[in-house]
């Protein structure tokens, strides 16, 4: 357990999931602070059941009631045509009271800022924040927290923070600490994109990650038993680090799950909330070790993949992901040793287990790509055998466990008693909050009696104030004193309110009939009441509200919003031309293939369609200036480079190597790169920067002073043909072809599963020495590289091309196209460069180059993501 000192933590927020109504009021009734939701449109769960937008007023009402705050997620990209529809959104959600909008897009960020001023921003995971300067982006946007990346650890948080007081910079950071774990960073997997065009950058996730792989090393295929889930991470649960995570300056704890029941919703909350409600008395944790392993069944039997601390604790790939299964699983509770007669099954537990219980078996399976056989049923009996071994007969009814072997694992996957336990804290009632009033009460002898509030506590407005409508007399009894006052004025059972305190203005001796005390009573909690109907409270302070409708009178209309936010032409025109044929730029992985261009001839006959510039994209540092010295000269737009898609807390050094090689430009893929390389050279952002609008591309061009930017790979044709239109002239780069990298992980599959370590100090650098794909139940075999941080990409092993599109991007008025290698060889390189050239020069039509393709390529090509949708 932990060493923290408690003086130095703070209990952070709590934020639960609601992915339905149920879920919402389950979460608040087991102790979330606050939740997040989405509806039916613009966020990155489409398949939870959601919320309508018609919904949102009711569901904030609903949650301010009860003093929990409620969180709209609108975390996905947004395309051209989609703006006015997400304008719209955004203002509902402000009429309705949203705390905060949870956002992705850069675009959308910028159009909030001018149309909602007084909705909180918070920069979702989706933006891949992994630095101080992912932190500052998001800041400069107008975000008031943001989301970090679900691969840094502690180490890297505490850094993080650190380096956000070096900037001056307060910023408000959340944190996942339970529920499912995406193998890629959120914001870059585009393989749901690549294989199924449904963007996972959309809401639309197909999660191939849950799927079945088989590892291919050195061209044989690798046996790994029981390991067939390559991509599947264990679940996050971080219960055991609550001290830490406070102790490190963490504002808000996000529990994954809008997609999960209420009955998990429930459970997590519930342990998470004792959890935090114990750092104020029991700082270290649990009591015992027999309430941790209690907690920890409870969450692993409410939803599980095996739980693990995810990336917190540091790098472990092999602890990360086990490769043995991929669905909800529950407890472990061992391995099958023997069969005896009866249908009794014999294995050795640790777990105590009844009838009632579900358990589950799996065979053993020869196919690395099908998932395995399984026995499942309730437990029947339970009998106890030597060695502290237990028996199990299951049923109801004859199984057949034939199948089953010595070694077959086991889990508990359902106990009833406590299934039953959590439906009820589900179905629990969320009471409202009644919230404190501290009246001043004043009068004199002919005056009427008045009630006066300056503020109520997490109530916007005031003061408000009330008076009898007859006048205070001299009393002939007991007078009115603070005892009598309070126990008439006090008498708020059934209201939103209850009596702090009285603060008296009031002679002694005087008289008011109790019929006109009760009268006072019920219009002051009359007033209160319409005020919080209109979206009064329970709010920020004061100061708060001033300062919102202090930025409400620069609100613009939505038109206007976007027009001011559309990107403009540059005040002072680019020193060259827009150039009137195309141009193409080449990106080489390989020492092998930026030779093979260099040796290609300059070939007058290709006038429209020029080799302009070569981008390297390679890992090894002293190679980069290999590159730059082989390449110098010889492209009218020179030689680039581009570094990592990820800089972590702790790796500035990855843009060394990028700045002591002196090339003409970069291409930049990330906050970190936009902060150091934009004033040093000429700079292209890459497609990692996630532009699906032009008030995006507006940002990066006008902020940044970007030359081009990569138009983002979740657009289909015809998005993208709108982007095309809404962006200054020459101001997108298009990629015609690529191996679209699918994941991008800080997950190292090479250390996972071809070495005995768990990180990059003890795996011997298997990368190093050894070619992976991983093979697919369709029979692709995607290649798998890892970069010079160990982050792992794993490509499409079929390639994408817009050669067909060409004639409709000419028309469109782009003139900028990329064609990126990967695997190629020098003769590949030699007939692909040729074959674009030709077909930009229009000596070959898009579907000649198509159709060529498909004849050398051996697993042939695809249209991928660019097609027309409807």
């Amino acid at each position: 357990m932990s060493d923290v000192d408690p003086a130095v933590a703070s209990r952070p927020e709590l934020l639960s999931p609601a992915g339905s109504w149920e879920s919402l009021k389950a979460a608040v009734a087991n102790g979330a602070d606050a939740v997040y939701f989405g509806v039916e449109a613009f966020n990155a769960r489409l398949r939870a059941e959601n919320f309508r937008r018609s919904d949102l007023p009711e569901v904030m009402a609903w949650l301010h009631a009860r003093g929990v705050k409620g969180f709209l997620t609108v975390n996905v990209l947004v395309f051209p045509d989609e703006l006015a529809e997400a304008g719209e959104l955004l203002l509902a959600a402000e009429r309705a009271g949203v705390d905060a909008l949870i956002v992705q897009d850069i675009g959308l960020a910028r159009l909030a800022g001018l149309l909602t001023p007084g909705l909180a921003l918070h920069g979702s995971t989706q933006m891949s924040i992994t630095s101080a300067a992912g932190v500052a982006q998001a800041a400069d946007l107008g975000c008031e927290r943001v989301v970090l990346a679900r691969e840094l650890s502690l180490r890297d948080i505490e850094r993080i923070q650190r380096q956000l007081q070096a900037r001056g910079l307060a910023m408000p950071l959340e944190v996942f600490v339970h529920g499912a774990l995406c193998v890629a960073y959120s914001g870059q997997c585009l393989t749901s994109e690549a294989l199924g065009q449904r963007s996972a950058n959309r809401g639309e996730c197909a999660q191939a990650c849950r799927l079945p792989y088989q590892l291919i090393v050195d061209g044989v295929e690798r046996d790994l038993g029981e390991q067939r889930y390559l991509l599947s991470p264990q679940d996050l649960a971080a219960w055991d680090l609550l001290p830490q995570l406070a102790a490190a300056g963490v504002a808000s704890l996000k529990i994954e799950g809008r997609l999960k029941d209420p009955t998990y919703v429930a459970a997590v909350t519930d342990a998470y909330r004792q959890g935090l409600d114990r750092l104020e008395t029991q700082p270290q944790g649990p009591e015992t070790d027999a309430a941790a392993e209690e907690l920890r069944r409870h969450l692993e039997l409410s939803f599980s993949r095996g739980l693990g601390t995810g990336w917190l604790e540091g790098v472990n790939h092999r602890r990360l992901v086990q490769g043995r299964w991929s669905k909800k699983r529950g407890p472990l509770l061992g391995r099958l040793q023997a069969q005896e007669r009866g249908g009794w099954l014999v294995l050795a537990t640790a777990l105590a287990l009844k009838p009632g219980d579900g358990v589950v078996f799996e065979a053993p399976g020869r196919d690395p790509l099908a998932p395995p056989f399984e026995v499942g049923a309730r437990v029947m009996a339970v009998d106890s055998r030597p060695g502290g071994r237990l028996a199990l007969r299951l049923g109801p009814g004859r199984i057949d466990t034939a199948a089953l072997g010595p070694g077959s694992p086991a889990w508990l996957t359902s106990d009833p008693q406590l299934e039953k336990r959590f439906a009820r804290m589900a179905q629990q009632e969320a009471v409202e909050r009644r919230l404190p009033l501290r009246l001043q009460v004043s009068g004199r002898v002919g005056e009427p009696l008045r009630l006066r509030l300056e503020q109520v506590p997490g109530l916007a407005g005031g003061p408000w104030q009330v008076a009898s409508a007859a006048p205070l007399q001299p009393a002939t009894g007991a007078g009115l004193d603070a005892e009598r006052l309070t126990a008439q004025l006090g008498r708020l059972g059934g209201t939103r309110w209850q009596l702090e305190g009285l603060e008296l203005d009031l002679p002694d001796g005087l008289f008011l009939p109790v019929a006109q005390l009760n009268q006072l009573r019920r219009e002051l909690a009359e007033q209160l009441d319409r005020a919080l109907a209109a979206g009064g409270g329970p709010g920020p302070g004061a100061a708060a509200v001033a300062a919102a409708e202090e930025s409400a009178r620069v609100r613009l209309p939505l038109a206007e919003a976007r027009r001011q936010l559309q990107p403009s032409t540059p005040a002072t025109p680019p020193t060259a031309p827009p150039p009137t044929e195309p141009q193409l730029t080449v990106l080489v992985r390989s020492q092998e293939q930026l030779r093979a261009l260099v040796a290609l001839p300059d070939a007058p006959d290709a006038a429209g369609a020029a080799l302009h510039r070569v981008v390297v994209d390679i890992e090894h540092p002293a190679q980069l200036r290999q590159a730059v010295a082989l390449g110098r000269g010889r492209w009218p737009g020179g030689l680039w480079l581009a570094g990592p898609r990820i800089v972590r807390p702790d790796e500035a050094w990855s843009l060394e190597p990028l700045l002591r090689a002196e090339p003409d430009g970069y291409l930049v893929r990330n906050a970190d790169q936009l902060e150091r390389l934009t004033p040093l050279a000429p700079c292209i952002g890459d497609f990692s920067l996630n532009v699906a609008n032009p008030l995006t591309a507006a940002w990066f061009l006008e902020r940044w002073g970007l030359e081009r930017l990569t138009a983002s790979y979740d657009l289909a044709l015809d998005q993208l043909l709108a982007l095309v239109v809404r962006c200054p002239s020459g101001s997108l780069e298009l990629t015609l072809h690529q191996h679209m990298p699918l994941f991008h992980m800080e997950h190292c599959l090479f250390c996972a599963f071809l070495s005995d370590g768990h990180d990059h100090t003890d795996c011997g650098r298997p990368c190093e020495h050894h070619t992976v794909l991983l093979r697919d139940r369709s029979g692709v075999e995607h290649p798998l590289r890892a970069d010079l941080g160990c982050r792992n990409t794993l490509f499409n092993g079929k390639a994408q091309t817009a050669a067909e599109a060409i004639p409709q991007l000419l028309r469109a008025g782009v003139r900028h196209f990329r064609l990126e290698l990967l695997e190629e060889t020098p003769a590949d390189v030699v007939r692909q460069v040729g074959l674009y050239r030709d077909a930009l020069a229009g000596r070959i039509s898009g579907r000649q180059l198509w159709q060529q393709e498909q004849l050398d390529s051996r697993l042939g090509v695809t249209r991928g993501s660019l097609v027309r949708r409807a």
